[in-house]
């Protein structure tokens, strides 16, 4: 019997909760016995989630090279970055996974910081049973195109727009 089509989710916008779905998912799918991979293109700092899933079994793959945004880097901090980047998705790659997801994958993408064939295989090309999500604050076309989910999360209001950081436990 051929396996059912795993289906491809994207969040997207400028709004709040892109990841945080996105991460609600993995845990959902960790608590159905399910093998996750994680791959967060240019986060590196703490964030609260990353522990427990990877207690319960996640494989999360993540950092860049410092802890600069890709605008305040040179050019061989890009090319760090990059080069990281395309290693953490080549790894996830070779894991087994039911589900794999690819957070920031459209700021990696819209920034020139994975190569382009690469994340265009491991989305498009990806085991026919394997879910697929993405987050991406500018989705490319193709992404939209792919999606069999495709929720925008839109901003209408935030706390930083008051001066209020950004909370241990709420935002990371």
């Amino acid at each position: 019997m051929e396996e059912p089509r795993g289906l491809l989710h994207l969040y997207w916008g400028d709004g709040k909760g892109k990841t945080t779905a996105a991460m609600g998912l993995a845990l959902r799918a960790l608590g159905s016995g399910k093998r996750v991979v994680i791959v967060q293109f240019l986060k590196g700092g703490p964030s609260g989630e990353i522990p427990l899933l990877e207690q319960l079994g996640a494989k999360v793959y993540r950092g860049k090279a410092g802890q600069k945004f890709v605008f305040q880097m040179n050019e061989a901090e890009k090319a760090a970055t990059r080069a990281m980047q395309n290693e953490h998705l080549n790894a996830a790659l070779a894991q087994p996974a039911d589900l794999l997801v690819l957070d920031e994958a459209g700021s990696a993408w819209e920034l020139g910081m994975v190569d382009p064939d690469l994340l265009r295989h491991a989305v498009l090309e990806r085991p026919a049973g394997q879910e697929c999500v993405l987050t991406a604050h500018k989705a490319p076309q193709w992404m939209l195109d792919a999606a069999d989910y495709s929720t925008e999360m839109k901003c209408h209001r935030h706390p930083y727009q008051k001066g209020i950081k950004a909370r241990k436990g709420i935002e990371y």
